[in-house]
């Protein structure tokens, strides 16, 4: 039983450290969600924005302490103080057995018990609650503060995560045109070889020239070049998405579709767009800056209870020599030389300030959406064209090496025909990638996900 599962537990680690095989899209986002570190990271800072709200609604309840003290002292202050606060203070300790009626100078006399007394300990146990009763509204304002900058700080999670999805969709469909690139570089690349054969064929004949031989050869390890770069970049796209997805990432689920256009309207932009949202919130915070600096004006109120008892042993008669005190406080500024009024208005100008950033934030968004659409329309009409141009390039490749075998062209103009192909190729997936990466943009300003 032992060995079965320490079987099964190395068979599982065996797995993981190989890595994950024919990963599919749907599968990757899940695992981004839960796995990507710069999120854990920004849902950590939501957690301490959550908890500077209950910080702040904490002091409507105000603070209760309790306080522990023991000392010990022959300071004549101290231990007057220390018999005083324990209710044991005498009459003797004025030094009245020193009272002589009789001494004309009595007035004079300095007494010894009071002047000198002996070491006392004193023990203090005491427990004080102080609670805010009005405070103009200041602290109702920062726990709106407080629950806005959490509720930024959601914002700001959630377009990492639009990010990091923008950047894994990315990466899928990188790799499948890489992926697209490689096949096709093998075809070519076998094209080449089979060139290859007939001009050793033709040679043999006496058709072919050595130069011939040897212009295809070059161009065989050109592609061969190609070919090797082109999975080196593979590789990389393979390691940037194990980094997004915080797991090692061996082979996709490749995607053979271009990504699809999203459904644009321009109100539930407004509505859904992460920065507008956070301009918004901004311009919300803003107000409450204002309402913060109003409550300067007025009064705050504060109450406070203490109760304790003290002695020379530690809770020794608590409740004998007891003692309590309760209060209230106002405080209300007059003057200050006018700051309050300079940091209300500086408030508002701000406010004013960050209403024009809003109607900022809607426009540049409105423009960049409608640019984007703009740029994937071309995009579409390039790849239409290049596809056109890609299939005419094959048939012409192919014309002209059956002519090469005819007799009537030159390798050279073989291998021209066969780089246009190429260089068409790499257009036509160039746009292609370009275009998907417009279209994710898209998706990543129109916040189509979960809505905060």
């Amino acid at each position: 039983m032992l060995f079965k599962q320490s079987l099964i537990l190395f068979l599982l680690n065996l797995s993981l450290f190989a890595g994950i095989e024919n990963l599919k899209l749907d599968t990757a986002l899940r695992m981004l969600k839960e796995n990507n570190l710069e999120l854990k990271i920004s849902r950590f800072n939501e957690q301490m924005k959550a908890y500077d709200v209950k910080s702040v609604e904490g002091q409507n309840y105000g603070k209760l302490d309790v306080t522990v003290s023991g000392m010990r002292s022959n300071d004549a202050g101290n231990v007057f103080g220390f018999k005083l606060q324990s209710r044991e203070a005498t009459f003797g300790d004025f030094g009245v057995s020193e009272f002589n009626p009789q001494n004309p100078n009595i007035l004079a006399v300095q007494p010894q018990e009071l002047n000198y007394p002996d070491a006392r300990s004193h023990y203090l146990t005491k427990i004080s609650y102080m609670i805010p009763l009005y405070t103009g509204g200041k602290l109702a304002e920062y726990e709106k503060i407080t629950q806005a900058m959490q509720a930024m700080s959601q914002y700001d999670t959630q377009k990492l995560l639009n990010e990091k999805i923008f950047q894994t969709k990315k990466s899928f469909y990188d790799i499948s045109l890489i992926e697209n690139y490689i096949y096709n570089l093998s075809k070519i690349s076998k094209n080449i070889r089979q060139l290859e054969d007939i001009i050793s064929h033709m040679k043999t004949e006496g058709y072919a020239q050595e130069i011939d031989q040897l212009e295809v050869q070059a161009r065989l390890s050109e592609v061969r070049s190609m070919y090797n770069q082109a999975q080196l970049n593979r590789d990389l796209s393979y390691q940037f998405l194990s980094f997004l997805l915080n797991t090692e990432v061996k082979s996709i689920q490749k995607i053979s579709h271009m990504a699809v256009m999203p459904k644009v309207n321009m109100h539930e932009v407004e509505n859904n767009n992460i920065d507008i949202q956070k301009a918004k919130l901004g311009l919300k915070m803003t107000q409450m800056a204002v309402d913060v600096e109003e409550t300067n004006y007025l009064p705050t109120v504060g109450a406070f209870g203490e109760y304790g008892s003290a002695d020379n042993s530690l809770w020794d008669e608590f409740t004998d020599k007891d003692f309590y005190t309760v209060g209230v406080a106002v405080k209300w500024n007059i003057f200050n030389g006018g700051i309050d009024d300079s940091n209300l208005e500086k408030a508002k100008v701000n406010y004013l300030k960050v209403q024009d950033q809003v109607l900022l934030a809607k426009s540049g968004i409105a423009l960049q959406v409608k640019k984007l659409l703009t740029e994937v329309l071309s995009k579409d009409a390039d790849i239409k064209s290049y596809t056109k141009q890609m299939l005419f390039a094959k048939k012409v490749y192919e014309n002209y090496r059956s002519r090469y075998k005819e007799g009537i062209v030159s390798i050279t103009d073989v291998l021209m025909k066969q780089s246009k192909q190429l260089e068409i190729l790499l257009k036509l997936l160039s746009v292609k990638n370009e275009r998907n990466t417009k279209i994710f943009e898209l998706n990543s300003i129109l916040n189509t996900g979960k809505k905060i």
